[in-house]
């Protein structure tokens, strides 16, 4: 499934992510971009998964951020063990609302206020195997590639 479409005013909004929950991604994005990593939200992996946000740092290493709004939202979904085989390093993001005590101590631990973002723990390295490095990059690569295009098309085409 596409995640963008050339129909809307944003091509590059999905419209799935809760306001909370875009709010917490804006601010990880602007860390992250801060920590010169290239950033991808909504990436589909190769076991069909869609991590919320990915990120490319300058010597290739790739994190993969799963976002929580909310307790609930944390206790209903409990896919992100499957992120793991996709990324070097697992990280939660949420925002000061929710308690932090409730994330596993096995992963790395964002807080995002919608502004900024910071990291309150670092995650374990777990390396990836070099093809599937080079297969996650690829998938980025196309992907990022993809979106821009289809931007560049909408505006185009709706003249903003």
């Amino acid at each position: 499934m596409t995640l963008v479409s050339i129909a809307v005013n944003n091509p590059l909004i999905d419209g799935r992510q809760s306001d909370r929950a875009m709010m917490i991604r804006r601010g990880v994005q602007i860390l992250l971009s801060d920590m010169r990593f290239a950033v991808l939200p909504e990436l589909t992996l190769a076991n069909g998964r869609r991590a919320d946000l990915i990120a490319l740092s300058e010597k290739g290493e790739i994190w993969i951020v799963e976002i929580k709004s909310s307790i609930e939202d944390f206790r209903v979904d409990r896919k992100w063990p499957d992120y793991r085989r996709y990324c070097d390093r697992l990280f939660f993001a949420t925002h000061p609302g929710v308690p932090l005590e409730i994330f596993p101590e096995d992963c790395g631990l964002l807080l995002s206020d919608g502004y900024s973002g910071h990291l309150l723990r670092d995650a374990p390295e777990h390396r990836l195997a070099p093809a599937t490095r080079k297969a996650v990059t690829l998938d980025f690569s196309r992907a990022a590639a993809q979106r821009l295009m289809t931007a560049e098309w909408a505006v185009q085409v709706h003249g903003t």
